[in-house]
C-alpha cells in the first residue's frame, strides 16, 4: 500500500513541478520579448498582453505529456528526452491548431508561443529528470525489481538497470538455486524454490525480470529436466507467469537470444490463435531513412563548416612548428559497399611512425600484445606532442568532415577501418559493416572508446548496424560531445 502511495505520489509531484517549469518558462518567454528582443529589434510593437492570457498553453502541454505517458512509463533518459521533445511538438501543432480554429491568432505574440516552445526543448528535460532524480533520492517512485536468473542475460539486465537511474528501479536480488554465488557485485542471490512468491508477498515487490535459460527455470521450480527441455522451460516460463502476474505491476521477460535488431521492434498479437510475434525492422533497407541520415550528415557538416576553419587553421600552424611532415595524414579505409577511400586526419605522428612501432612491437611483448588486442597503444612512441592532445580531445578527426562532405563517410557510423582490420576482426560481419559509411563518431566512441577489446568494438558496430535509427544517431551526437570534453576513453 505504501508502495501504491509513493508511486501515485512521484507522478502527482512531477505534474505539479512540470506545471511550475512550464510556468516559469511563459516567464521568461515574456521577460526575453519585453527586454532583451527590444536591444535588437527596434521595431517591435508594444507587448500589452496579461501574463494569464498564455497560462492554457501550460494545460495543454501536460495534457500532451500525460498522453504520450510522461507519468506512467519509467523511461530511461533519452527515451524521456524523446517523450519530452515530442510532446512540445505537438503541443506547438496544437496550439497553432486551436488560434487557427478559434480566429484568435493576432490575440496571441507568435515570438512568446515560439520562445516558449524553445526553451521547452531547451531547458525542461533538464530540469524535469533533476528533479525527478530527487524524487527518487527520497524514495518517492522507487520500484524494487527482484531477478530471476542469476545467469548472464540477469547480470546484464541489472547492470543495465543500475546504469538508468531514471528508470527508478532498485535491485532486490536474484533468485537461482543453480548459482554458485552468494551474491553478484553486492546483490544477494536466493536460493530457495520459494523465494519468488514469498518475496512478492511481504517484501512489496511489483515487478519481476525473468531472464531466461533452462537450467534457471528448472532449479529455481525444482522440476527434473524432461526429455522435451525446450518444452519444460516454456512450460515453466508460462506457470511462473501466470503464478506471480496477479500480484505484480510489471513482469519483464529477458529471452535468451543475442545478435537481433531490438530498436523498433514491435510486438504483432494475433488473438484468434493466442500468439504473438516480434517483427525485427531493417531501418536502414528503407530509402527514406538513409536519405534522411545523409541529409542529417551534410546539413550540419555544412552549418559547422564555417566556425571550425579557424580552428583547422589554428591547428595546421601548430603541427608545422612541432614536427616536420605534411598536416594532413590520408589512409585508405574501407566505405559503404567495401569501397575503398581516402580517410582524412590530422597529422598526429612523426614521419617515421611505421618504422617506430615495428621496432616497438619487436622488442616489447606487452606492447605487442596490447596492440594485437586493441590496435592501439596507451603510450605509443610515434605520436607527437601535438598530436596527444589532438588525439586526447579527438580533434585529429576534424578533418573528416570533408570526407563527410564528399559522401565517403558518415557524422554518426561505424568506426573507419583499414581492410587488413576488416579481414581479421570482423569476417563474417563485414558485410554488416558495409551497409553503411564509417563514421565520425559512433557507438564504439561513446561505450569507453580506446578502453574497450576489438571484438567489443567489432560488437558495437554490428549493434548500430542492426538497431539503425535516425534518434540513434542525435543520441550518439549529443553523447560523443560529453565523451569529448570528459576526455573519455581517448588515447
Amino acid at each position: 500500500m505504501q508502495g501504491t502511495i509513493k508511486r501515485f505520489g512521484l507522478g502527482l509531484g512531477m505534474a505539479i513541478s512540470d506545471g511550475l517549469i512550464l510556468l516559469l518558462l511563459i516567464y521568461l518567454s515574456i521577460k526575453i520579448r519585453t527586454g532583451i528582443m527590444p536591444l535588437f529589434i527596434s521595431d517591435l510593437p508594444v507587448f500589452n498582453h496579461p501574463f494569464k492570457r498564455y497560462l492554457w498553453l501550460i494545460i495543454i502541454h501536460l495534457g500532451v505529456m500525460a498522453y504520450e505517458g510522461a507519468y506512467t512509463k519509467r523511461l530511461t533518459f533519452w527515451d524521456e528526452v524523446r517523450l519530452l521533445w515530442t510532446s512540445t511538438a505537438v503541443t506547438g501543432i496544437a496550439v497553432l491548431i486551436v488560434l487557427f480554429i478559434t480566429k484568435e491568432t493576432e490575440a496571441y505574440s507568435r515570438i512568446i508561443i515560439l520562445t516558449w516552445l524553445c526553451l521547452s526543448f531547451i531547458i525542461f528535460p533538464g530540469l524535469r529528470i533533476r528533479i525527478k532524480k530527487t524524487l527518487h533520492k527520497l524514495g518517492w517512485g522507487k520500484e524494487r525489481i527482484l531477478i530471476v536468473g542469476a545467469n548472464e542475460n540477469g547480470i546484464r539486465f541489472m547492470k543495465a538497470i543500475q546504469a538508468e537511474p531514471n528508470l527508478g528501479y532498485e535491485i532486490a536480488g536474484f533468485v537461482d538455486s543453480s548459482a554458485d554465488l552468494q551474491e553478484i557485485e553486492g546483490i544477494k542471490v536466493f536460493k530457495h524454490k520459494d523465494a519468488i512468491e514469498r518475496y512478492i508477498k511481504h517484501a512489496d515487490i511489483r515487478t519481476i525480470a525473468i531472464a531466461e535459460t533452462s537450467s534457471t527455470f528448472t532449479s529455481v521450480t525444482n522440476t527434473s529436466a524432461s526429455k522435451n527441455e525446450t518444452s519444460t522451460v516454456t512450460s515453466t516460463i508460462n506457470d511462473l507467469i501466470n503464478k506471480t502476474h496477479k500480484r505484480l505491476n510489471t513482469i519483464f521477460y529477458i529471452p535468451d537470444i543475442k545478435e537481433i535488431p531490438v530498436m523498433g521492434t514491435e510486438i504483432r498479437h494475433f488473438f484468434r490463435e493466442e500468439v504473438f510475434a516480434l517483427e525485427l525492422k531493417n531501418n536502414l533497407a528503407r530509402p527514406l531513412n538513409y536519405i534522411l541520415k545523409r541529409t542529417m550528415d551534410y546539413l550540419i557538416s555544412l552549418f559547422l563548416l564555417p566556425f571550425i576553419m579557424p580552428l583547422f587553421l589554428l591547428i595546421a600552424i601548430f603541427i608545422k612548428l612541432t614536427s616536420r611532415g605534411p598536416v594532413i595524414f590520408s589512409q585508405e579505409r574501407i566505405g559503404k559497399n567495401g569501397k575503398a577511400f581516402r580517410c582524412y586526419k590530422f597529422r598526429t605522428m612523426y614521419v617515421d611512425a611505421e618504422k617506430r612501432l615495428e621496432t616497438l612491437l619487436e622488442n616489447n611483448p606487452e606492447a605487442k600484445a596490447e596492440w594485437q588486442k586493441y590496435w592501439k597503444l596507451k603510450n605509443d612512441p610515434r605520436v607527437t606532442p601535438v598530436g596527444r592532445f589532438l588525439r586526447k580531445t579527438s580533434l585529429d578527426e576534424l578533418p573528416q568532415i570533408f570526407n563527410v562532405l564528399k559522401g565517403e563517410m558518415s557524422l554518426i557510423g561505424p568506426r573507419p577501418v583499414v581492410k587488413e582490420e576488416l579481414q581479421r576482426y570482423y569476417r563474417d560481419n563485414a558485410g554488416l559493416y558495409c551497409l553503411v559509411p564509417p563514421g565520425i563518431t559512433g557507438l564504439w566512441q561513446v561505450s569507453g572508446r580506446s578502453n574497450t577489446s576489438y571484438d567489443e568494438r567489432v560488437s558495437l558496430d554490428c549493434w548500430y548496424v542492426r538497431n539503425w535509427n535516425l534518434w540513434l544517431d542525435i543520441v550518439i551526437l549529443f553523447k560523443t560531445v560529453k565523451v569529448v570534453f570528459k576526455k573519455e576513453g581517448a588515447y
